[in-house]
């Protein structure tokens, strides 16, 4: 369990950190631009990673489902979306937002697959966040 939540809480800083880095990119030219270059250079590193450890094309690749493939274009619209708001309303703004966004589309995507057995508490929890949240980025 230690492990997992080290890395959950590593990708977190990272996820904040590409946030930062693809904002900054943003201002000197423009989101959609950001994105370009963040997801041509993750495509570079992700496929020398892939030739030095393998597994780029496995067994049943192909078996998954059409829609399962949207993942990455779902990825564009986050890291586009994500470097124009950080130029706009700051990076814990951003970052508050996109927790929360989360967590709600979370608590539902568990209920409709009855994978959560408190729905309502796990519910009422977010709720709770949420509202602290807003409290603390109200100004």
């Amino acid at each position: 369990m230690v492990t997992a939540i080290s890395f959950a809480l590593a990708a977190g800083i990272l996820v904040s950190l590409s946030r930062q880095l693809n904002g900054r990119l943003a201002l000197s030219t423009s989101a959609l631009t950001a994105s370009f270059w963040n997801h041509a250079v993750g495509f570079a590193a992700l496929t020398l990673l892939g030739l030095v450890i393998g597994g780029l094309w496995p067994e049943g690749a192909l078996d998954a489902p059409w829609y399962a493939y949207f993942g990455g274009t779902i990825g564009v619209i986050f890291v586009a979306s994500g470097s124009w708001l950080v130029a706009r309303i700051g990076a814990t703004n951003t970052a508050l937002l996109v927790i929360g966004g989360q967590m709600v589309s979370g608590v539902v995507l568990d209920a409709l697959r009855g994978a959560s057995a408190n729905t309502l508490l796990t519910a009422l929890g977010v709720a709770l966040i949420i509202g602290g949240m807003a409290l603390t980025s109200r100004r």
